[in-house]
């Protein structure tokens, strides 16, 4: 969500991976070390993100996906399209909070993870797919 491109994602990979390498050192096992790395791997993307600071975001559609039936693809294709469009209208926090809901992340882990209460995450979260909702809807 964090990365325009294949080449972007692969930047941020790296930049994730390097800040990982830097902060070891610190990790005081306080957390589970797969939250540990999520958060830094969030924090990163994030600023990641604000350098980049409002470049358009496109999806590239693969001929591919075009072959076959034709009408139920462009269908998916579009709404998926419509989705990202959306996903990319939020702000850091939410788009860190619906990918985390997107990889099944408890709220518990969300909780660690973004350091919010469970229940400041519920209220977010609905009003992140109210938010969505509309926007697809009016597109």
């Amino acid at each position: 969500m964090y990365g325009n491109s294949d080449e972007d994602r692969q930047d941020l990979l790296q930049d994730m991976i390097a800040q990982l390498w830097k902060a070891y050192p610190g990790f005081r096992q306080e957390a589970k070390i797969s939250t540990w790395i999520y958060r830094i791997a969030l924090n990163t993307a994030i600023a990641g993100y604000r350098k980049q600071q409002r470049q358009v975001f496109t999806v590239a559609i693969d001929a591919e996906l075009s072959i076959g039936n034709e009408n139920d693809d462009a269908i998916k294709t579009e709404r998926l399209n419509l989705m990202y469009s959306a996903i990319a209208l939020l702000t850091d926090v939410e788009k860190a909070l619906v990918m985390l809901y997107i990889e099944d992340k408890s709220y518990e882990e969300m909780e660690d993870i973004l350091g919010m209460t469970q229940g400041n995450l519920r209220v977010k979260m609905n009003r992140i797919k109210e938010k969505l909702r509309k926007q697809v809807s009016q597109e």
